[in-house]
């Protein structure tokens, strides 16, 4: 079981920043960018392109705002959220190897740079919310 950990300031700000930007891009999904979201969709994805960046714009606004606001569940968002960066990487995947164009990435050098920036999300979300903390703890508790 992941314990809550205390968090810094800096943290704070950070978990803060990454929840207003999911909202921000949540509610790209939904409306402005659902176009460019729709091209990055792999074809394995069992639903349609259009199901697929709705569902995944409404678990954006959703994983963001409970961030922003639900602090006492920060581990468990933070695991939740870095599983999200994993579960929607085959679209990032798919956009450089299909060479596609969309959110200014329009050289395969840019998508690339993309692709390696994946990880850095992941340990943005697990880090803000000190669920990388809690990780560590429970394996060091097992440990014993």
């Amino acid at each position: 079981m992941l314990h809550h950990t205390q968090t810094t300031t800096l943290q704070d700000a950070a978990r803060g920043i990454l929840g207003t930007f999911m909202v921000m891009a949540g509610t790209g999904h939904l409306t402005f960018q659902r176009h460019q979201f729709q091209a990055q969709v792999p074809d394995f994805v069992p639903f349609d392109k259009d199901t697929t960046v709705l569902l995944s714009g409404v678990v954006e606004i959703g994983l963001g705002l409970s961030l922003l606001f639900w602090k006492r569940e920060r581990v468990p968002l933070g695991l939740a959220l870095g599983a999200f960066y994993v579960a929607v990487f085959p679209g990032n995947v798919h956009q450089y190897t299909h060479h596609i164009d969309a959110f200014g990435l329009d050289t395969d050098q840019k998508r690339l740079a993309r692709l390696f920036f994946q990880p850095v999300l992941v340990a943005w979300a697990l880090w803000s919310t000190g669920a990388l903390r809690a990780l560590w703890q429970s394996r060091q508790r097992k440990a014993k």
